[in-house]
């Protein structure tokens, strides 16, 4: 009797990476038929299923670009829809999915609660069901004060289509998808430019697009020890201190530069508006294709980087950027570990950090070079369509809405990256590989 030795196949499960790829897609696909359906249109007619595809992507990954006006383009249905979309992939997933498990006072079990864990990026598994349910009650404060705030403003304006109006921004404003519903048929794509000068406006959408960019554990911080900033976590810490100077910095210099000609008022809500919408809103208040090249660079860096783990903002995250800056400075210094507010970083951190950089940079140029070559457009302009895009940004330069079907398909990956972000892909590709724990002989190189 013969004996054959053959290897144990490895069995394919469904890990908490994969369970959040597959949840996001899963909600693309049925955003994106839903929105084909002539009752989503305005003209009641079927919408082809890369424009339906690419609206769903763009909604559930929060990006905000559009190949159609979404005020006038889709009905009222189809707007409720991405609105929905919005608020699915803002909170996340997985985040709404245990919201109505809690609701219907269902169990929730340790494998849901360890998916819940890596969804929002919280630290530990204990406390995580506690987390969720204060996540879902304060998402729905602040997008009904939000609303409140702006309705007196869209009302007088806009009459009783102005209640829709308010909802629909604060939403959108709040999971920092920059979907808009101000255009017309005449003037289409307008986002928030009409309220250039509008202090309250300006205001609720600028606080709302940083509330939600700042991360739900932030805001558990911020609840539980209030003005303490010293027992702050080391990560809430880092978030607050690195946003603060990614909108002073960048409003600094477009206020002396690229909006230097304007009229003082209009001046400096451009300028902070500008600052903030790029990670990650992509509202605008100003003509971003006016805008001068150092001005256009500045939004794409600010892109790139995006809002902070855990949030309704995507990007490579404001605590990439710091534990990169941090770790530049160990090594000017000579020190051994780099360090944050007198906490030293794991070097796994500092590997994971860089290795979010690369992935955003080869995407973002890679990207853009393919849409340039696609399209025969200037690289550069091609380079802000795909930083907005895997930023989960929504800012253009006006070009999205021609591109063909190469480019799209292009932005929709790198939307679909952004938002999942790429160390989730990653993980979920290699999951359940055996780790080798031997080492290689170690050998030096030069660098730099």
């Amino acid at each position: 009797m013969e004996h054959t030795d053959k290897p144990l196949r490895h069995k394919w499960r469904l890990t908490p990476f994969r369970t959040i790829i597959l949840g996001f897609a899963g909600v693309i696909l049925v955003g994106a038929v839903l929105l084909m359906l002539p009752v989503s249109s305005q003209a009641g007619v079927v919408t082809p299923f890369k424009d339906a595809l690419f609206t769903a992507t763009s909604a559930v990954c929060v990006t905000g670009l559009v190949v159609r006006d979404t005020a006038s383009y889709w009905s009222v249905f189809g707007q409720a829809i991405i609105l929905l979309l919005i608020q699915i992939g803002g909170l996340g997933v997985i985040t709404v999915a245990a919201s109505f498990a809690l609701l219907s006072g269902r169990k929730i079990s340790l494998v849901q609660r360890s998916t819940m864990q890596e969804a929002i990026t919280a630290p530990k598994m204990g406390g995580i069901v506690r987390l969720t349910g204060f996540i879902l009650k304060m998402t729905v404060i602040f997008e009904a004060a939000g609303a409140l705030a702006m309705l007196p403003v869209f009302l007088k304006q806009f009459g009783a289509k102005g209640i829709w109006k308010a909802v629909f921004h604060s939403v959108s404003a709040f999971c920092n998808a920059g979907f808009d519903v101000m255009g017309t048929t005449d003037a289409p794509y307008s986002s928030l430019t009409s309220f250039v000068t509008h202090p309250l406006v300006n205001v609720t959408v600028m606080l709302l697009i940083i509330i939600g960019g700042i991360g739900f554990l932030t805001w558990d911080d911020v609840k539980t020890n209030k003005h303490h900033l010293s027992r702050y976590r080391m990560q809430s810490k880092v978030i607050l201190v690195t946003s603060a100077v990614l909108i002073v910095v960048p409003a600094v210099f477009f206020f002396f530069y690229d909006f230097a000609k304007l009229p003082l008022a209009e001046r400096i809500w451009s300028s902070l508006f500008q600052a903030v919408t790029p990670r990650t809103a992509g509202f605008n208040t100003a003509d971003i294709s006016q805008m001068s090249g150092a001005g256009k660079g500045v939004i794409i860096v600010l892109m790139l980087v995006g809002g902070s783990p855990g949030s309704t903002a995507g990007g490579m995250k404001t605590t990439t950027l710091a534990v990169l800056v941090a770790n530049a400075l160990c090594v000017f210094r000579r020190k051994e570990d780099p360090n944050l507010f007198g906490r030293r970083l794991e070097s796994g951190t500092v590997r994971n950090a860089a290795t979010i950089l690369l992935l955003y940079v080869v995407l973002c140029v890679g990207g853009g070079i393919t849409i340039s070559i696609a399209e025969g457009l200037p690289v550069g302009t091609c380079l802000f369509e795909a930083a907005s895009a895997v930023g989960t940004v929504g800012l253009t330069l006006g070009i999205t809405p021609g591109l063909g079907a190469v480019s799209q398909a292009v932005l929709i990956v790198l939307m679909f990256f952004g938002r999942v972000g790429g160390l989730t892909l990653i993980y979920a590709a290699l999951s359940g590989k055996k780790r080798i724990n031997s080492k290689l002989p170690q050998e030096r190189i030069t660098v730099g």
